[in-house]
């Protein structure tokens, strides 16, 4: 425990010089730096994530919200995280592998995909801690929903520049 201890205090100190050599930085160049921790600790995370409960950060966003929306269409999750239905697919094909979300055709469109949770993968859903959520969930707490609502805009414009053109 004192080891662990140490360890997030020399990281917090080496934090704090890395802000102080950043504060000289064009602004839009010290908003580029704290995405890329997003993204390194949301990659982090996720790795630990799968060796701890055998799911991926975005395996564990596609279960959660197939446990919320049971019976979504392949094509409306995809779209509801902003990724072209291909990429859905892996992430897709592997929880259906790993026994977590079952997928059937209706008779009406044999093209249409729908995704539900198996048992497996609804006591896996139920799972919060040691998730990516759950580092969220820490994170926004005390956060006021004014800051969480503004940030998400701001989030949604540059995810939306990111991808025009693609």
């Amino acid at each position: 425990m004192a080891t662990t201890d140490r360890r997030v205090r020399r990281h917090a100190a080496q934090l704090e010089k890395a802000d102080l050599h950043a504060a000289g930085l064009p602004e839009v160049l010290q908003f580029m730096r704290l995405l890329w921790a997003l993204v390194h600790g949301l990659q982090t995370r996720s790795k630990r994530m799968t060796q701890d409960m055998r799911i991926s950060g975005p395996q564990r966003l596609v279960l959660r919200i197939v446990g919320l929306m049971p019976g979504i269409s392949a094509g409306t999750l995809a779209s509801i995280l902003h990724v072209h239905p291909s990429t859905l697919t892996g992430i897709v094909q592997r929880l259906v592998t790993q026994k977590m979300v079952k997928s059937s055709r209706p008779d009406s469109d044999r093209r249409v995909l729908l995704l539900s949770l198996t048992d497996k993968g609804a006591r896996v859903n139920a799972v919060r801690r040691g998730t990516v959520e759950a580092a969220i969930v820490d994170a926004l707490r005390g956060v006021s929903t004014t800051d969480q609502k503004s940030t998400q805009r701001v989030l949604t414009k540059i995810a939306d520049c990111l991808t025009r053109g693609l």
